[in-house]
Protein backbone atom coordinates (compact mmCIF):
# COMPACT_ATOMS: atom_id res chain seq x y z
CA UNK A 1 0.00 0.00 0.00
CA UNK A 2 1.69 3.78 -1.12
CA UNK A 3 1.54 6.47 1.27
CA UNK A 4 -1.08 8.77 -0.72
CA UNK A 5 -4.01 9.66 1.26
CA UNK A 6 -7.30 11.58 -0.97
CA UNK A 7 -9.89 12.70 0.60
CA UNK A 8 -11.01 14.80 -1.93
CA UNK A 9 -13.21 16.31 -3.99
CA UNK A 10 -12.12 19.62 -2.70
CA UNK A 11 -14.69 21.92 -1.48
CA UNK A 12 -16.56 23.58 -4.39
CA UNK A 13 -15.24 27.70 -5.30
CA UNK A 14 -17.79 29.96 -6.51
CA UNK A 15 -17.42 32.14 -9.62
CA UNK A 16 -17.50 35.33 -7.67
CA UNK A 17 -16.25 35.43 -4.52
CA UNK A 18 -15.23 37.60 -1.41
CA UNK A 19 -13.15 36.40 1.01
CA UNK A 20 -14.33 38.74 3.99
CA UNK A 21 -18.13 38.54 2.85
CA UNK A 22 -17.94 34.79 3.92
CA UNK A 23 -16.02 35.13 7.04
CA UNK A 24 -18.75 37.68 8.10
CA UNK A 25 -21.71 35.93 6.50
CA UNK A 26 -22.60 33.84 9.55
CA UNK A 27 -22.42 36.82 11.92
CA UNK A 28 -25.70 38.44 10.19
CA UNK A 29 -28.24 36.17 12.43
CA UNK A 30 -25.85 36.96 15.58
CA UNK A 31 -25.73 40.58 15.37
CA UNK A 32 -25.54 41.37 18.95
CA UNK A 33 -23.42 38.36 20.17
CA UNK A 34 -19.84 39.06 21.04
CA UNK A 35 -17.20 38.40 18.24
CA UNK A 36 -14.24 39.34 19.66
CA UNK A 37 -13.07 40.23 23.22
CA UNK A 38 -9.87 41.81 23.89
CA UNK A 39 -8.71 40.73 27.13
CA UNK A 40 -6.66 42.56 29.80
CA UNK A 41 -6.11 41.47 33.09
CA UNK A 42 -8.42 44.46 34.99
CA UNK A 43 -10.91 44.84 31.49
CA UNK A 44 -12.24 43.37 28.51
CA UNK A 45 -13.20 45.20 25.01
CA UNK A 46 -16.45 43.16 23.75
CA UNK A 47 -17.08 43.81 19.75
CA UNK A 48 -20.30 42.24 18.78
CA UNK A 49 -20.93 40.92 15.15
CA UNK A 50 -23.10 44.09 14.55
CA UNK A 51 -19.99 46.13 15.57
CA UNK A 52 -17.39 44.30 13.84
CA UNK A 53 -19.01 44.41 10.66
CA UNK A 54 -20.20 48.48 10.58
CA UNK A 55 -16.12 48.41 11.15
CA UNK A 56 -15.04 46.40 8.38
CA UNK A 57 -17.49 47.64 5.80
CA UNK A 58 -16.63 51.31 7.06
CA UNK A 59 -13.12 50.45 6.55
CA UNK A 60 -14.21 49.61 3.45
CA UNK A 61 -15.65 52.78 2.42
CA UNK A 62 -12.73 54.30 3.86
CA UNK A 63 -10.12 52.94 1.96
CA UNK A 64 -12.00 53.06 -1.30
CA UNK A 65 -12.31 56.80 -0.75
CA UNK A 66 -8.37 57.20 -1.07
CA UNK A 67 -8.46 56.00 -4.54
CA UNK A 68 -6.62 52.69 -4.03
CA UNK A 69 -7.63 50.36 -6.96
CA UNK A 70 -9.04 46.95 -6.95
CA UNK A 71 -5.71 44.42 -5.84
CA UNK A 72 -3.48 47.44 -4.76
CA UNK A 73 -1.53 46.25 -1.09
CA UNK A 74 -2.32 47.79 2.21
CA UNK A 75 0.62 47.53 4.66
CA UNK A 76 -0.56 46.80 7.82
CA UNK A 77 1.11 47.88 11.22
CA UNK A 78 -0.97 46.79 13.93
CA UNK A 79 -0.67 45.42 17.34
CA UNK A 80 -2.78 42.76 18.83
CA UNK A 81 -5.75 44.84 19.21
CA UNK A 82 -9.50 45.56 17.21
CA UNK A 83 -7.99 47.37 14.24
CA UNK A 84 -5.76 44.53 12.82
CA UNK A 85 -9.16 41.93 11.81
CA UNK A 86 -11.00 44.88 10.70
CA UNK A 87 -7.96 46.61 8.33
CA UNK A 88 -7.35 43.00 7.25
CA UNK A 89 -10.90 42.04 6.34
CA UNK A 90 -11.86 45.80 5.59
CA UNK A 91 -8.91 45.82 3.08
CA UNK A 92 -10.14 42.45 1.54
CA UNK A 93 -14.27 43.32 1.17
CA UNK A 94 -12.83 46.50 -0.58
CA UNK A 95 -10.99 44.34 -2.99
CA UNK A 96 -7.65 45.70 -1.70
CA UNK A 97 -4.34 43.09 -0.29
CA UNK A 98 -3.63 43.36 2.90
CA UNK A 99 -0.05 42.37 4.21
CA UNK A 100 0.01 41.01 7.89
CA UNK A 101 3.54 41.94 9.38
CA UNK A 102 4.36 41.28 13.41
CA UNK A 103 4.70 44.64 15.43
CA UNK A 104 8.13 43.77 16.36
CA UNK A 105 10.00 43.76 13.48
CA UNK A 106 12.65 46.47 13.31
CA UNK A 107 13.16 49.73 11.43
CA UNK A 108 15.05 47.85 8.83
CA UNK A 109 13.34 44.41 8.87
CA UNK A 110 10.32 46.08 7.81
CA UNK A 111 11.61 48.71 5.19
CA UNK A 112 13.17 45.21 3.54
CA UNK A 113 9.42 43.82 3.44
CA UNK A 114 7.79 47.09 2.62
CA UNK A 115 10.23 47.35 -0.82
CA UNK A 116 9.33 43.48 -1.55
CA UNK A 117 5.34 43.63 -1.45
CA UNK A 118 5.22 47.84 -3.19
CA UNK A 119 2.23 48.83 -0.65
CA UNK A 120 -0.14 51.63 -2.07
CA UNK A 121 -0.72 52.62 1.79
CA UNK A 122 0.62 51.87 5.06
CA UNK A 123 -2.16 51.35 8.02
CA UNK A 124 -0.49 52.20 11.54
CA UNK A 125 -0.73 52.38 15.39
CA UNK A 126 1.38 54.61 17.44
CA UNK A 127 4.48 52.87 18.45
CA UNK A 128 4.98 50.50 15.63
CA UNK A 129 7.68 51.23 13.41
CA UNK A 130 6.89 52.11 10.13
CA UNK A 131 9.22 51.80 7.06
CA UNK A 132 11.24 53.78 5.15
CA UNK A 133 8.84 53.86 2.52
CA UNK A 134 7.27 55.79 0.11
CA UNK A 135 3.37 55.20 0.22
CA UNK A 136 1.32 57.59 2.70
CA UNK A 137 0.65 56.07 6.04
CA UNK A 138 -2.50 56.80 7.94
CA UNK A 139 -3.80 55.99 11.39
CA UNK A 140 -6.15 53.13 12.54
CA UNK A 141 -9.01 54.46 13.24
CA UNK A 142 -12.12 51.30 13.87
CA UNK A 143 -14.87 53.71 16.18
CA UNK A 144 -14.20 56.31 13.13
CA UNK A 145 -15.07 53.84 10.36
CA UNK A 146 -17.97 52.18 12.13
CA UNK A 147 -19.69 55.72 11.28
CA UNK A 148 -18.68 55.36 7.48
CA UNK A 149 -21.68 54.07 5.04
CA UNK A 150 -21.23 50.31 4.66
CA UNK A 151 -19.35 49.26 1.70
CA UNK A 152 -20.51 46.49 -1.00
CA UNK A 153 -18.34 43.51 -0.70
CA UNK A 154 -15.96 43.67 -4.05
CA UNK A 155 -16.81 40.35 -5.95
CA UNK A 156 -14.45 38.59 -8.01
CA UNK A 157 -12.89 35.57 -9.00
CA UNK A 158 -12.04 33.27 -6.29
CA UNK A 159 -8.64 33.01 -6.92
CA UNK A 160 -7.58 36.11 -7.10
CA UNK A 161 -4.70 37.88 -4.80
CA UNK A 162 -6.42 38.42 -1.44
CA UNK A 163 -3.99 38.73 1.05
CA UNK A 164 -0.33 37.79 1.97
CA UNK A 165 1.76 36.92 4.99
CA UNK A 166 5.11 36.21 5.90
CA UNK A 167 7.09 33.14 6.09
CA UNK A 168 8.50 33.10 10.13
CA UNK A 169 12.08 32.97 8.34
CA UNK A 170 13.22 29.62 9.79
CA UNK A 171 15.42 28.68 6.48
CA UNK A 172 16.74 31.71 5.33
CA UNK A 173 14.79 35.12 4.61
CA UNK A 174 11.03 35.57 5.37
CA UNK A 175 9.35 35.12 2.26
CA UNK A 176 5.94 37.19 1.44
CA UNK A 177 3.06 33.96 0.77
CA UNK A 178 0.78 35.41 -1.26
CA UNK A 179 -3.13 33.46 -0.66
CA UNK A 180 -6.34 33.91 -2.59
CA UNK A 181 -9.92 34.55 -1.16
CA UNK A 182 -10.71 30.38 -1.98
CA UNK A 183 -8.15 29.62 0.69
CA UNK A 184 -11.16 30.70 3.43
CA UNK A 185 -13.08 27.52 1.87
CA UNK A 186 -10.28 25.06 2.40
CA UNK A 187 -10.16 25.93 6.17
CA UNK A 188 -13.80 24.29 6.84
CA UNK A 189 -12.27 20.85 7.13
CA UNK A 190 -10.41 22.07 10.44
CA UNK A 191 -13.44 22.85 11.98
CA UNK A 192 -14.39 19.34 12.70
CA UNK A 193 -10.98 17.64 12.07
CA UNK A 194 -8.61 19.56 14.21
CA UNK A 195 -10.72 22.38 16.57
CA UNK A 196 -13.92 20.90 16.79
CA UNK A 197 -15.43 24.29 16.96
CA UNK A 198 -19.18 25.42 17.11
CA UNK A 199 -21.28 28.55 17.28
CA UNK A 200 -21.21 28.32 21.12
CA UNK A 201 -17.08 28.02 21.37
CA UNK A 202 -15.26 31.05 22.96
CA UNK A 203 -11.70 30.20 21.60
CA UNK A 204 -8.69 31.63 22.96
CA UNK A 205 -5.77 32.07 20.81
CA UNK A 206 -2.31 33.43 22.67
CA UNK A 207 -0.65 34.31 19.39
CA UNK A 208 0.41 37.44 17.57
CA UNK A 209 -2.48 38.28 15.04
CA UNK A 210 0.00 38.32 12.21
CA UNK A 211 1.07 34.36 12.39
CA UNK A 212 -1.28 32.62 10.16
CA UNK A 213 -2.09 29.86 12.97
CA UNK A 214 -3.75 32.81 15.17
CA UNK A 215 -5.26 34.42 11.96
CA UNK A 216 -6.65 31.48 11.25
CA UNK A 217 -7.67 29.44 14.46
CA UNK A 218 -8.21 32.60 16.37
CA UNK A 219 -10.06 35.11 14.51
CA UNK A 220 -11.28 33.83 10.70
CA UNK A 221 -12.66 30.40 11.85
CA UNK A 222 -14.50 31.28 14.98
CA UNK A 223 -16.04 34.36 13.04
CA UNK A 224 -17.04 31.84 9.99
CA UNK A 225 -18.81 29.43 12.16
CA UNK A 226 -20.38 32.34 14.73
CA UNK A 227 -18.40 31.47 17.89
CA UNK A 228 -16.48 34.07 19.95
CA UNK A 229 -12.29 34.82 19.27
CA UNK A 230 -11.07 35.54 22.92
CA UNK A 231 -7.49 37.47 22.02
CA UNK A 232 -5.15 38.55 24.60
CA UNK A 233 -3.93 42.55 24.39
CA UNK A 234 -0.60 43.35 23.44
CA UNK A 235 1.89 42.77 25.87
CA UNK A 236 0.15 39.72 27.59
CA UNK A 237 2.82 37.24 28.71
CA UNK A 238 2.34 33.42 29.48
CA UNK A 239 2.06 33.50 32.82
CA UNK A 240 -0.86 36.29 32.73
CA UNK A 241 -2.89 33.38 30.25
CA UNK A 242 -4.50 31.15 33.01
CA UNK A 243 -6.20 33.66 34.67
CA UNK A 244 -7.52 35.14 31.36
CA UNK A 245 -8.71 31.86 30.18
CA UNK A 246 -10.75 31.38 33.69
CA UNK A 247 -11.51 34.41 33.26
CA UNK A 248 -13.05 34.40 29.89
CA UNK A 249 -15.00 31.55 30.03
CA UNK A 250 -12.64 30.38 27.49
CA UNK A 251 -14.24 26.39 25.53
CA UNK A 252 -11.43 26.13 23.81
CA UNK A 253 -7.30 27.00 23.51
CA UNK A 254 -5.05 27.34 20.98
CA UNK A 255 -1.13 28.13 21.23
CA UNK A 256 2.21 26.77 20.49
CA UNK A 257 3.70 23.98 22.54
CA UNK A 258 6.62 26.53 24.06
CA UNK A 259 3.75 28.54 25.40
CA UNK A 260 1.55 25.41 27.15
CA UNK A 261 5.27 24.89 29.02
CA UNK A 262 5.59 28.31 30.24
CA UNK A 263 1.70 28.19 31.56
CA UNK A 264 2.04 24.88 33.28
CA UNK A 265 5.16 26.87 35.20
CA UNK A 266 2.55 29.04 36.85
CA UNK A 267 -0.25 27.97 39.27
CA UNK A 268 -3.40 26.53 37.04
CA UNK A 269 -6.62 27.70 37.87
CA UNK A 270 -9.73 25.90 37.63
CA UNK A 271 -11.09 25.83 33.88
CA UNK A 272 -14.47 24.46 34.22
CA UNK A 273 -15.60 25.30 30.54
CA UNK A 274 -12.11 24.43 28.56
CA UNK A 275 -13.14 21.48 26.69
CA UNK A 276 -9.86 20.76 24.84
CA UNK A 277 -6.58 22.69 23.31
CA UNK A 278 -5.15 22.99 20.20
CA UNK A 279 -1.25 22.98 19.09
CA UNK A 280 0.42 23.85 16.18
CA UNK A 281 3.82 25.29 14.95
CA UNK A 282 5.68 22.38 16.07
CA UNK A 283 5.53 19.29 17.54
CA UNK A 284 4.40 18.79 20.97
CA UNK A 285 6.47 16.10 23.00
CA UNK A 286 4.18 13.81 24.37
CA UNK A 287 4.89 14.50 28.39
CA UNK A 288 4.18 18.09 27.55
CA UNK A 289 0.77 16.91 26.51
CA UNK A 290 0.54 14.22 29.49
CA UNK A 291 1.15 16.87 32.38
CA UNK A 292 -1.54 19.25 30.56
CA UNK A 293 -3.84 16.59 30.74
CA UNK A 294 -3.12 15.56 34.56
CA UNK A 295 -2.95 19.36 35.35
CA UNK A 296 -6.30 21.00 33.27
CA UNK A 297 -8.45 17.53 32.57
CA UNK A 298 -8.14 18.65 28.99
CA UNK A 299 -6.70 16.91 25.44
CA UNK A 300 -4.43 18.76 23.41
CA UNK A 301 -5.40 18.29 19.80
CA UNK A 302 -2.56 18.60 17.09
CA UNK A 303 -1.76 20.01 13.46
CA UNK A 304 0.75 20.04 11.25
CA UNK A 305 0.58 23.04 8.86
CA UNK A 306 2.69 25.81 7.63
CA UNK A 307 2.26 28.89 6.08
CA UNK A 308 1.98 27.86 1.86
CA UNK A 309 -1.35 25.86 3.23
CA UNK A 310 -2.22 25.92 6.55
CA UNK A 311 -3.37 23.07 8.59
CA UNK A 312 -3.61 19.60 6.54
CA UNK A 313 -3.37 16.82 9.13
CA UNK A 314 -4.30 16.94 12.68
CA UNK A 315 -6.15 15.01 15.62
CA UNK A 316 -9.34 16.37 17.01
CA UNK A 317 -12.04 15.64 19.94
CA UNK A 318 -13.75 13.18 17.52
CA UNK A 319 -11.02 11.57 15.77
CA UNK A 320 -8.12 11.41 18.30
CA UNK A 321 -4.74 11.22 16.99
CA UNK A 322 -2.90 8.04 17.89
CA UNK A 323 0.21 7.88 20.16
CA UNK A 324 3.03 9.70 18.33
CA UNK A 325 1.63 10.35 15.44
CA UNK A 326 0.28 13.84 14.17
CA UNK A 327 -2.64 12.64 13.26
CA UNK A 328 -4.78 12.35 10.35
CA UNK A 329 -4.96 14.11 6.38
CA UNK A 330 -8.08 16.44 7.13
CA UNK A 331 -10.93 15.66 4.28
CA UNK A 332 -10.56 17.33 1.02
CA UNK A 333 -6.61 16.95 0.98
CA UNK A 334 -4.76 14.94 -1.42
CA UNK A 335 -1.40 13.77 0.44
CA UNK A 336 1.79 11.67 -0.03
CA UNK A 337 5.10 10.62 1.37
CA UNK A 338 7.42 10.96 -1.96
CA UNK A 339 10.55 9.00 -1.86
CA UNK A 340 13.50 10.61 -4.21
CA UNK A 341 11.90 9.98 -7.54
CA UNK A 342 9.18 12.13 -6.45
CA UNK A 343 6.40 8.63 -6.64
CA UNK A 344 4.82 7.86 -3.08
CA UNK A 345 6.29 5.54 -1.36
CA UNK A 346 5.03 1.87 0.65
CA UNK A 347 3.62 2.78 4.17
CA UNK A 348 5.41 2.64 6.52
CA UNK A 349 8.76 3.82 4.92
CA UNK A 350 10.14 7.31 5.39
CA UNK A 351 8.97 9.94 2.48
CA UNK A 352 9.01 13.41 2.13
CA UNK A 353 5.72 15.20 2.95
CA UNK A 354 3.67 16.47 0.00
CA UNK A 355 0.45 18.33 -0.44
CA UNK A 356 -1.37 18.82 -3.87
CA UNK A 357 -0.87 22.23 -5.57
CA UNK A 358 -4.35 22.29 -6.53
CA UNK A 359 -6.05 22.58 -2.90
CA UNK A 360 -7.71 25.70 -3.14
CA UNK A 361 -6.18 25.94 0.08
CA UNK A 362 -2.85 26.22 -1.10
CA UNK A 363 -0.58 29.23 -2.11
CA UNK A 364 -0.84 31.01 -5.21
CA UNK A 365 2.70 31.44 -4.75
CA UNK A 366 5.85 33.34 -3.15
CA UNK A 367 6.43 36.87 -4.55
CA UNK A 368 8.75 37.98 -6.89
CA UNK A 369 9.21 33.93 -8.00
CA UNK A 370 7.62 31.51 -10.35
CA UNK A 371 4.42 29.52 -8.96
CA UNK A 372 5.26 26.23 -8.09
CA UNK A 373 4.94 23.89 -10.61
CA UNK A 374 3.82 20.07 -11.21
CA UNK A 375 1.02 17.65 -8.90
CA UNK A 376 3.27 18.11 -5.68
CA UNK A 377 4.50 20.33 -3.14
CA UNK A 378 6.88 19.35 -1.14
CA UNK A 379 6.68 20.73 2.13
CA UNK A 380 10.01 19.96 3.62
CA UNK A 381 8.66 17.44 6.65
CA UNK A 382 10.32 13.89 6.23
CA UNK A 383 7.63 11.36 7.82
CA UNK A 384 6.39 7.75 7.58
CA UNK A 385 2.48 7.14 6.92
CA UNK A 386 0.71 4.18 8.60
CA UNK A 387 -1.84 1.77 6.33
CA UNK A 388 -4.47 3.49 9.01
CA UNK A 389 -3.66 7.26 7.03
CA UNK A 390 -1.82 8.55 10.54
CA UNK A 391 1.27 10.65 9.89
CA UNK A 392 4.38 10.20 12.70
CA UNK A 393 6.60 13.22 11.88
CA UNK A 394 10.32 12.42 11.70
CA UNK A 395 11.82 16.13 11.66
CA UNK A 396 12.41 18.51 8.80
CA UNK A 397 14.62 16.81 6.05
CA UNK A 398 17.63 19.46 6.41
CA UNK A 399 17.30 19.01 10.11
CA UNK A 400 17.96 15.28 9.88
CA UNK A 401 21.37 13.84 11.04
CA UNK A 402 23.55 11.13 10.24
CA UNK A 403 25.03 9.11 13.23
CA UNK A 404 26.86 5.82 12.15
CA UNK A 405 25.33 5.42 8.77
CA UNK A 406 22.17 5.70 9.97
CA UNK A 407 19.62 8.82 9.73
CA UNK A 408 18.84 10.20 12.98
CA UNK A 409 15.46 12.12 13.67
CA UNK A 410 15.90 15.30 16.32
CA UNK A 411 12.45 14.60 17.59
CA UNK A 412 13.57 11.33 18.57
CA UNK A 413 16.79 12.66 20.34
CA UNK A 414 14.51 15.55 21.89
CA UNK A 415 12.05 13.08 23.44
CA UNK A 416 14.35 10.90 25.51
CA UNK A 417 14.79 14.47 27.66
CA UNK A 418 11.53 14.84 28.14
CA UNK A 419 10.75 15.87 32.22
CA UNK A 420 14.54 15.67 33.04
CA UNK A 421 14.95 17.52 35.98
CA UNK A 422 16.24 20.73 35.61
CA UNK A 423 15.79 21.14 31.34
CA UNK A 424 12.92 22.75 30.68
CA UNK A 425 13.49 22.32 26.81
CA UNK A 426 16.25 20.86 24.50
CA UNK A 427 16.94 20.92 20.78
CA UNK A 428 19.12 18.57 18.79
CA UNK A 429 21.56 19.12 16.13
CA UNK A 430 24.61 18.06 14.69
CA UNK A 431 27.81 19.47 15.07
CA UNK A 432 31.65 19.45 13.51
CA UNK A 433 33.65 19.00 15.83
CA UNK A 434 36.72 18.75 13.52
CA UNK A 435 37.25 18.38 9.79
CA UNK A 436 35.28 15.67 8.69
CA UNK A 437 34.24 14.77 12.25
CA UNK A 438 30.68 15.46 13.25
CA UNK A 439 28.10 14.23 16.45
CA UNK A 440 24.80 14.34 17.46
CA UNK A 441 25.20 17.34 20.23
CA UNK A 442 21.78 18.24 23.19
CA UNK A 443 21.51 22.34 23.88
CA UNK A 444 19.23 22.89 26.09
CA UNK A 445 17.39 25.64 28.51
CA UNK A 446 17.41 25.32 32.30
CA UNK A 447 17.97 27.23 35.20
CA UNK A 448 21.27 26.14 35.87
CA UNK A 449 23.91 23.54 33.94
CA UNK A 450 23.24 19.89 34.59
CA UNK A 451 26.31 17.26 34.80
CA UNK A 452 26.58 15.80 32.15
CA UNK A 453 27.38 11.90 33.31
CA UNK A 454 23.47 12.40 34.66
CA UNK A 455 22.13 13.28 30.97
CA UNK A 456 24.44 10.79 29.35
CA UNK A 457 22.73 8.25 31.53
CA UNK A 458 19.38 9.28 30.32
CA UNK A 459 20.47 8.85 26.66
CA UNK A 460 21.89 5.34 27.19
CA UNK A 461 18.60 4.27 28.82
CA UNK A 462 16.68 5.75 26.40
CA UNK A 463 18.45 5.97 22.78
CA UNK A 464 20.01 3.79 20.81
CA UNK A 465 23.60 4.00 20.55
CA UNK A 466 23.79 5.68 17.50
CA UNK A 467 21.19 8.36 18.69
CA UNK A 468 22.84 9.38 22.04
CA UNK A 469 24.12 12.74 22.22
CA UNK A 470 27.74 13.55 22.60
CA UNK A 471 27.89 16.70 23.46
CA UNK A 472 25.47 18.80 26.14
CA UNK A 473 25.67 22.35 25.89
CA UNK A 474 23.24 24.78 28.00
CA UNK A 475 22.04 27.71 26.68
CA UNK A 476 19.89 30.48 28.27
CA UNK A 477 17.85 30.76 24.97
CA UNK A 478 17.06 28.16 22.29
CA UNK A 479 17.07 30.02 19.25
CA UNK A 480 13.43 30.35 18.07
CA UNK A 481 11.24 32.17 15.38
CA UNK A 482 9.28 35.28 16.80
CA UNK A 483 6.79 32.88 16.41
CA UNK A 484 8.76 30.53 19.07
CA UNK A 485 9.42 27.71 16.44
CA UNK A 486 12.70 25.75 17.30
CA UNK A 487 15.40 27.04 14.65
CA UNK A 488 17.81 24.27 15.24
CA UNK A 489 20.17 25.30 11.97
CA UNK A 490 21.03 28.37 14.21
CA UNK A 491 22.18 25.99 16.86
CA UNK A 492 25.66 24.97 15.13
CA UNK A 493 27.31 28.40 15.56
CA UNK A 494 26.58 28.45 19.15
CA UNK A 495 28.43 25.08 19.51
CA UNK A 496 31.34 25.19 21.95
CA UNK A 497 34.08 22.45 20.92
CA UNK A 498 34.20 20.31 23.88
CA UNK A 499 37.38 18.29 24.69
CA UNK A 500 37.22 14.85 22.97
Amino acid sequence: MLSLIDTRPFPAVPTAFNMAGHVLSRGHSLPDKAALVILHPDRDEVFSYRQITAMVLGCASALRELGLNPGDRVLMRLQSSSAFPVVFLGAIAAGLVPVATSSVLTGPEITRLAALVAPRLIVAEPGVTLPDHTAPVIAADPAGWALQPAAEFHQGDAGREGYFVFTSGSSGQPEAVSHAHRAILARAAMHDAWEGLGTEDRLLHAGALNWTYTLGTGLLDPWTVGATALIPAAGTLPADLPALLAKARATVFAAAPGVFRQMLRTDLPALPHLRHALSAGEAMPDALRAEWHLRTGTDVHEALGMSELSTYVSGSPDRPAPPETAGFVQPGRLVACLGDDGRPVPCGTPGELAVSTADPGFMRGYLGRPTPAGPWFRTGDIAVMAETGAISLLGRKDDLMTAGGFRVSPVDVEAAFDNFPGLTACAAAEVEVAPGTRIIALFYEGPCGIEAPLLHQRAENLLARWKQPRHYQRLETLPRTANGKLIRRALAPLFQRPDL
